[in-house]
C-alpha cells in the first residue's frame, strides 16, 4: 500500500507525525504540572500559551508547506511561512526550557530543500540549530562547550532529514523530467506517424499518376485513332472501349486528387501531447480545428519550436501557467507561446533559442520574443506553409 503513495506525501505525513510526537511530552507537563520535575530548577516546565501558539503555528505552517510539494510554483508567502515555520520551532524551545524545539527544526528542515538553493538550505539549517544553543545554556545547564556540541548532535540529524528530503526533491524532478520527455515523445511519434501516412499517400497517388495514368493515356489515344480507321460494328465496339477508357482516366484522376487532398498532417493532434503529464506546468491550449500542414519537415519544425518553449518554461522561467496558440494566418501558421514565468529585461538566447532560429530561417520563418521581468516570457512563431496541392487534370489526360 506504501509503494502507491508518493514519497513526498510520506514526507509531509512523516514530519506532521513528529510534529504530533513532539506534542505528547508537552501536553503531559501542562495537565500534570505537578509531575514536571519535584522541585529541580533544571527540570522541564509547562509551557504556557505563547508557547502553545508557537506550536500550533508550526504544525500549520508545515502542512501548508508541504501541501503539494514539487507541483507548484514557491512565492513570497511560502518563504514568509519558512520564517514563521523556524521562529514557531524556536519558540518551542524558549517558551518550554527545553530541546524539543530542536527536534521540530529537524522537521523543518524536510522543507528546506523544495524552498531554498542548497548553499542557503544549509546555511539556515545551521543556524536554526545553533540559536537553540542559548536555551541548553540557561535552562539545561549545560556548558558553552557542550551546548554547543548538542546543537551540532541536532544539525546532524537535521542533516540527514536535509538529505532524504533533497534526494526526493532530484527524484521528483527526475520523474518531471521523464514525464516531460515522454510528452514530447508522444507528439513526436503522432507526427512521426502522419508524416508516414502522408508520404505513403503521396506515392500511391504518384504512382497511379506516372503508371496507370500515362498508360490510360495512351489506350484511350490509340482507341481514338482505331475509332476513325474502323467501321460498322467494329467501330461501335471501339467507341465502346474508348469511352470506358475515359471513364477510368477520370476515376484514376480522381483517385490522385483525393489521395494528394488527403496528404495533409493534422499539427493539432501532435501539439496535444505536449500538454499531458507536466505536474509543475499547467499548459493551456487553443488551436485551431482544422490546423493542417502539407510538409512534414514544416509541421516538424513547428513542433520543435513548441517544444523548445515549454522545455524553457520549465527549466528556466519558474512559470506555473503556459498559454499556447496556434493559427492559420493567410498562407503562414502562427504559433504562439507565453508564461507567467519570472521574464527578463534582456534576453540573452541559448543554444535551444539559437537553433529554433536557425530551424525557421531555413524555411523562411521567424521567432520574435518579448519578454519583461516579473511580466513572463512570449515568442511568436511564423512559419510560412505549403498550401494543400490538390492535382488538377485535364478531363482526357492525366498530366
Amino acid at each position: 500500500m506504501l509503494v502507491r503513495i508518493s514519497h513526498t506525501r510520506l514526507l509531509r505525513a512523516a514530519g506532521l507525525f513528529t510534529w504530533a510526537m513532539v506534542g505528547l511530552p508537552l501536553l503531559y507537563l501542562w495537565l500534570a504540572p505537578h509531575l514536571a520535575g519535584g522541585g529541580d530548577d533544571l527540570a522541564l516546565r509547562p509551557m504556557p500559551w505563547q508557547g502553545w501558539l508557537a506550536y500550533l503555528a508550526f504544525g500549520a505552517c508545515y502542512a501548508w508547506l508541504t501541501r503539494g510539494l514539487g507541483g507548484r510554483r514557491h512565492r513570497l508567502p511560502d518563504y514568509l511561512l519558512l520564517v514563521v515555520l523556524t521562529l514557531a520551532a524556536l519558540g518551542v524551545s524558549y517558551y518550554n526550557g527545553s530541546g524539543l524545539g530542536s527536534v521540530l527544526l529537524m522537521v523543518a528542515a524536510c522543507v528546506l530543500p523544495w524552498l531554498l538553493p542548497l548553499p542557503w538550505g544549509v546555511a539556515w539549517l545551521l543556524a536554526g540549530q545553533l540559536a537553540v544553543a542559548p536555551v541548553f545554556i540557561r535552562w539545561l545547564g549545560f556548558p558553552p562547550l557542550e551546548a554547543l556540541m548538542q546543537s551540532m548532535l541536532y544539525a546532524g540529524f537535521s542533516g540527514f532529514v536535509f538529505i532524504v528530503s533533497l534526494v526526493a526533491l532530484q527524484q521528483a524532478q527526475a520523474r518531471e523530467e521523464q514525464r516531460r520527455l515522454n510528452a514530447e515523445l508522444r507528439a513526436t511519434r503522432a507526427l512521426l506517424a502522419d508524416s508516414a501516412r502522408v508520404n505513403e499517400r503521396t506515392r500511391i497517388a504518384r504512382e497511379l499518376h506516372d503508371l496507370l495514368g500515362h498508360h490510360l493515356t495512351a489506350l484511350s489515344l490509340n482507341l481514338e485513332v482505331a475509332g476513325h480507321l474502323s467501321e460498322g460494328r467494329v467501330k461501335e465496339h471501339v467507341q465502346q472501349a474508348h469511352t470506358l477508357a475515359r471513364l477510368l482516366l477520370t476515376d484514376v484522376r480522381e483517385a490522385v486528387s483525393q489521395l494528394r487532398e488527403g496528404g495533409a498532417i493534422d499539427l493539432g493532434a501532435a501539439l496535444r501531447p505536449l500538454a499531458e503529464n507536466v505536474p509543475s506546468l499547467q499548459i493551456h491550449m487553443d488551436i485551431q480545428a482544422p490546423l493542417t500542414v502539407d510538409d512534414p519537415e514544416r509541421a516538424h519544425v513547428l513542433l520543435r519550436c513548441a517544444q523548445e518553449a515549454i522545455t524553457n518554461a520549465v527549466r528556466h522561467s519558474g512559470a506555473g501557467q503556459l498559454w499556447l496558440s496556434a493559427r492559420r494566418e493567410g498562407s503562414d501558421v502562427v504559433l504562439r507561446v507565453r508564461d507567467d514565468g519570472r521574464g527578463s529585461d534582456q534576453v540573452v538566447p541559448g543554444n535551444g533559442l539559437r537553433g529554433l532560429g536557425e530551424r525557421l530561417r531555413m524555411h523562411g520563418g521567424r521567432a520574435d520574443i518579448a519578454s519583461q521581468r516579473g511580466h513572463g516570457f512570449q515568442i511568436t512563431i511564423t512559419l510560412p506553409v505549403a498550401p494543400n496541392a490538390a492535382l488538377s487534370l485535364p478531363a482526357g489526360a492525366v498530366a
